[in-house]
């Protein structure tokens, strides 16, 4: 090729990044209108509700997620999207456009919980005592419909979109794993979202900044000195000793925190006894903590230890304490990030069903990925007045609204097409720098 032939072609192709770039609004609205047009089809829509109820039917706990990894990567053949398996025991990591920088993520979680389904309907859970209460079944069809709006448009992607399948979200870090392992190394930006019951279908809740709180688990053993009900005095009493415990430890945050910054300690296990007229030798207490700040998390721990030791003794008993690991961080959104949502989503949308979503005490694994990577969280609105009041999550009675999975799946992979388009930055990689050589 001649130089003025080279020349040219450079010119011809900096125009057309051009014209797909910031520069261009009505083509980036655009692009978010046609993801969510074909999102809907009967074709890719009836699809990504099927893989969702395979994978309700079949529920699988935090690092046991085996088969719906095995579904995953079955899907991503069929779509010949190359990916890295197994990644933290059953995670999941696809690989979309260049295979060079920038890399932008689009997470979904994987696990469900350890409850029995209340919820009688054809795909009710075929696993007793196992269910997904939390919609991570329809996170999962979500993403899943997102590389397949994504494949499809493979080659306008200016860079690599990274599908991050992730085990574990439910008190296993499972996110805090995956990190471990390098592979996320190098992104750019992440983005996650969670279904949510209380937002209207057609909408999105998020804010900027923090959004869900720092959590933590503790387990106490208090020990005494067992005996008959009926001479107490010739023991040691550990129901005494934990009740006076737990009493103390609501206070914690009513005397000791500032009432401007919010903080929560619960007590939601107590175990003791097993007879009427007997004094157990031991009583185990758990619980769980939170706070929208590192340093009054830490705080909580610290008090939470010593409240329990200590008003132990006073009753003569002793206590162990043991805390969880890992942490969770606080989930906070990138201010940036905050921006590309709001346009994204406010072109797909409407501006009007941009909602902004209140501090929740909640926890969320994606902290991990956020306080790693500039990350954005947001809840995706699955509420229909026309059918009911959907519960909660964790409850056994959960279902999910499958017309959200569209929005769902066509905000993934808006979010990330248009960061590539939009952040698009010269970088130079070298063999040493580049962990993506699989593409």
């Amino acid at each position: 090729m001649g130089l003025g032939n080279w020349l040219r072609s450079i010119f011809i192709l900096h125009m057309f990044v051009a014209t797909l770039s910031s520069s261009n609004p009505e083509r980036l609205a655009q692009i978010s209108a046609d993801f969510l047009d074909y999102a809907r089809e009967p074709e890719i829509s009836e699809w990504m509700v099927g893989i969702r109820r395979i994978i309700h039917e079949n529920p699988e706990l935090g690092f046991e997620e085996f088969e719906t990894s095995k579904l995953i990567r079955t899907e991503l053949d069929k779509m010949d999207i190359p990916y890295r398996f197994p990644v933290a025991v059953t995670g999941v990591v696809g690989f979309i456009g260049t295979g060079e920088p920038p890399f932008v993520a689009i997470r979904a979680d994987m696990d469900a919980l350890a409850m029995q389904e209340g919820v009688e309907w054809e795909h009710k859970s075929k696993i007793p005592g196992k269910m997904h209460a939390c919609g991570h079944d329809a996170h999962v069809a979500m993403l899943l419909g997102a590389a397949k709006v994504l494949q499809k448009h493979r080659h306008d992607l200016q860079g690599t979109v990274v599908l991050v399948f992730q085990p574990a979200e439910e008190r296993h870090g499972g996110a805090k794993k995956m990190l471990e392992t390098g592979i996320l190394e190098n992104i750019d930006a992440i983005f996650g979202l969670h279904v949510s019951p209380r937002v209207p279908i057609g909408s999105v809740a998020s804010r900027s900044g923090p959004v869900l709180a720092a959590c933590g688990f503790f387990d106490a053993v208090i020990s005494g000195k067992g005996g008959h009900a009926a001479l107490p005095q010739h023991s040691i009493d550990p129901i005494l000793a934990a009740s006076n415990v737990i009493v103390s430890l609501q206070q914690l945050v009513s005397r000791e925190a500032d009432p401007l910054d919010s903080q929560v300690v619960t007590v939601a296990k107590f175990k003791g006894g097993g007879a009427f007229n007997v004094i157990p030798d031991s009583v185990t207490i758990g619980g769980t903590f939170r706070a929208f700040s590192k340093e009054s998390f830490l705080q909580l721990k610290q008090r939470i230890e010593e409240v329990i030791t200590l008003q132990s003794s006073v009753q003569r008993c002793n206590a162990t304490v043991h805390f969880n690991d890992p942490f969770y961080p606080v989930t906070a959104n990138n201010k940036d990030l905050h921006k590309h949502f709001q346009n994204v989503a406010g072109d797909m949308l409407g501006t009007q069903n941009i909602k902004e979503m209140p501090l929740v005490m909640g926890a969320e694994d994606f902290s991990f990925f956020a306080e790693a990577i500039p990350g954005y969280f947001y809840y995706l609105g699955m509420k229909n007045e026309t059918r009911g009041q959907l519960e909660l999550g964790h409850s056994p009675y959960y279902t999910v609204n499958e017309d959200a999975l569209p929005y769902g799946a066509a905000l993934h992979a808006s979010l990330a097409t248009r960061y590539l388009l939009e952040y698009q930055q010269p970088i130079t990689t070298s063999p040493k720098e580049s962990l993506h050589d699989e593409l």
